[in-house]
């Protein structure tokens, strides 16, 4: 069923499926806007996709008639239930996605509710070992989070999606296309994996990087020395590295992080 602003008011009331705040729902009703995020995909027919919070299935729609395999996951009984009604050939599960396993799926996509974006994020890169891209729409001031990577806005976040593969912005996503309308527009980008990324490496470097990320007034060489709790290992990593000690943690790239977490390990494990 396409979700449009000329019907979402009568299948909320008709449904009793109506955005609830907590959730962090706002359903895109703009059916021009759904197939560009779709299409974005590349979705190959005997690929198994992951759609995350579809809600009353405005996305749900398009991924429906792209692949023969669509797991749509919702935290709302609610959604599930009006899903159920109109998507018989559609494996849709009432779950939080944080706990669902998405070690299999080839593709994922979806509208990422704000209150727990970097959570969901973090999980699917750190668990979603078999995904080839994905395409997440979030609110726009959590945008930086993910693609800076230098500044007050970068963090371990940022190092673990650059360590594992390109991340590109697609385009933005006004307020007045979503019912309620939010505070705000938002972000569409884009992950792509490298078929070769060294995954356990990059979700260790991203464990070590959260660390030193704990204090970011500090420079990293008090960071680092707090980490592994040894002043002369700290100057040991840094000096190897090639990274000034007197850095803050938002003033050294992903690669650095990596390079640094190899020489710890090569030097003290």
């Amino acid at each position: 069923m396409e979700i449009n602003r000329n019907n979402i008011i009568e299948i909320t009331r008709n449904s009793n499926a109506r955005p609830d705040k907590d959730y962090g729902q706002n359903f895109l009703i703009e059916p021009e806007v759904c197939l560009k995020i779709v299409n974005a995909l590349d979705i190959q027919k005997d690929e198994k996709v992951l759609e995350i919070g579809p809600g009353l299935g405005s996305l749900t729609h398009f991924l429906d008639g792209q692949t023969n395999n669509l797991t749509v996951v919702d935290i709302d009984e609610r959604m599930i239930a009006f899903l159920q009604l109109i998507y018989k050939d559609v494996r849709i599960v009432y779950s939080d996605i944080r706990k669902h396993d998405v070690s299999f799926y080839d593709k994922i996509i979806g509208n990422l509710p704000y209150n727990i974006t970097t959570e969901t994020i973090v999980y699917l890169l750190l668990n979603a070992k078999a995904v080839k891209k994905m395409v997440l729409m979030v609110q726009n001031d959590a945008f930086p989070h993910f693609f800076d990577t230098k500044g007050k806005e970068y963090g371990p976040t940022s190092v673990l999606l650059h360590l594992l593969g390109e991340s590109k912005k697609l385009f933005q996503v006004k307020a007045g296309s979503f019912y309620p309308v939010p505070k705000c527009g938002s972000a569409v980008f884009s992950i792509s994996i490298e078929p070769k990324c060294l995954f356990e490496e990059a979700k260790d470097t991203y464990f070590f990087a959260k660390n030193l990320f704990l204090n970011r007034r500090k420079t990293i060489y008090n960071n680092l020395q707090n980490y592994l709790k040894d002043k002369e290992k700290a100057n040991k990593v840094l000096l190897v590295s090639g990274i000034n000690p007197t850095a803050r943690p938002e003033d050294i790239e992903p690669l650095q992080y990596l390079k640094m977490w190899r020489n710890y390990k090569s030097l003290y494990q």
